[in-house]
């Protein structure tokens, strides 16, 4: 899975980055997203949906 594309078609959407998607590389599953930056730019709060932003979830990635 190294080298494998997890994210694509991201543009910025004011304060964010929306309108791409990103696939679950455990079951294949490809998701609509969106991602801005928190915490002065040292996380990422990346959200996956089906259809709508409320039939996801939300998992914060970077420094702890």
């Amino acid at each position: 899975m190294i080298g494998l594309t997890i994210i694509t078609g991201l543009h910025r959407e004011g304060d964010h980055w929306g309108g791409g998607q990103i696939l679950d590389p455990k079951n294949g599953s490809v998701y609509r997203c969106r991602i801005r930056a928190i915490d002065s730019g040292r996380k990422l709060e990346l959200r996956g949906y089906l259809g709508i932003s409320l039939l996801g979830r939300t998992q914060t990635w970077g420094a702890g």
